[in-house]
């Protein structure tokens, strides 16, 4: 490699730095801190500190996992396929916009999973400077929607669409509406709503509740499949065909979950807890 005489090289960014991945917190880390604390009275840092625990090493509680698959696709049902032993509670998932789909909502309330995930904008009206659905407001009495300008549209049809029943709301007042071209540019504005509507309704609702959900699951959910890239060499899998690459992935999370496991509880207590 050819290197330039009397000119200086530009130091290297990580020079003198420890870089790389760092070790996960022992037991006895965790303790001593929290210890620490709270003889110094700081319960604020208490409380942060144990979220913080709680959040990163969520994981490692000792839970029943089953790899269905590994695919692509909005197949939430699937996926939030982990049960705790101990307390037996309705699950929750907690997914990213790319897994929102109507029949999956549909499918995890059937199986008392409660999901909360943020719904695409897929319409355009928005990003052209229009109304979209989220301004009309549903009238459950009337069965109805009240637009924007305070007019009412009723329910007009029913059609089955990718195995959907969806209902058409449209009202004919739209012709003389002084809001029609903040609204739509075809003869009248059309809603339609889903005979389960109140489902998405319910997890959009969920997401308004707790706005920070979404952070939360970026800052639980994601660094695992970081440090299992890691260790894989940050390379490709191994082996080919979906039911291949769903046991090497299989593995993956089995030694992910193993080794977080016997740092925090330890390699006795573990081997206790799997023969018991």
């Amino acid at each position: 490699m050819f290197t330039p005489v009397g000119k200086d090289l530009p130091r290297p960014w990580n020079e003198g730095l420890i870089v790389g991945q760092k070790k996960p917190l022992q037991p006895k880390h965790v303790w001593s801190i929290r210890v620490r604390l709270e003889i110094s009275s700081k319960w604020r840092d208490v409380a942060l500190f144990n979220l913080a625990i709680d959040s990163k090493l969520r994981a490692c509680d000792l839970v029943k996992l089953r790899l269905d698959e590994v695919c692509s696709g909005a197949k939430v049902r699937d996926r939030t396929t982990i049960v705790q032993k101990k307390t037996g509670e309705t699950l929750e998932a907690v997914a990213d916009r790319g897994y929102f789909s109507s029949l999956e909502i549909l499918a995890c309330h059937e199986a008392g999973i409660t999901v909360t995930l943020p719904k695409p904008q897929t319409s355009g009206a928005k990003s052209d400077g229009r109304f979209g659905k989220q301004d009309f407001v549903y009238l459950p009495q009337e069965d109805a929607y009240r637009c924007p300008a305070g007019e009412q549209l009723p329910y007009r049809s029913t059609s089955d669409e990718d195995g959907k029943r969806l209902r058409r709301y449209w009202t004919t007042a739209c012709q003389n509406c002084s809001l029609k071209s903040q609204c739509t540019t075809g003869p009248e504005r059309r809603i339609t709503r889903w005979e389960h509507e109140h489902l998405l309704e319910a997890v959009q609702q969920r997401l308004d509740a707790n706005p920070q959900a979404m952070r939360q699951r970026r800052e639980t959910v994601e660094h695992p499949f970081g440090t299992m890239k890691a260790r894989m060499g940050a390379t490709h899998f191994l082996t080919k065909t979906l039911p291949k690459v769903a046991a090497e992935m299989a593995l993956s999370v089995l030694a992910y979950n193993l080794t977080r496991v016997m740092n925090i509880v330890g390699i006795k207590p573990l081997m206790a807890a799997i023969m018991a």
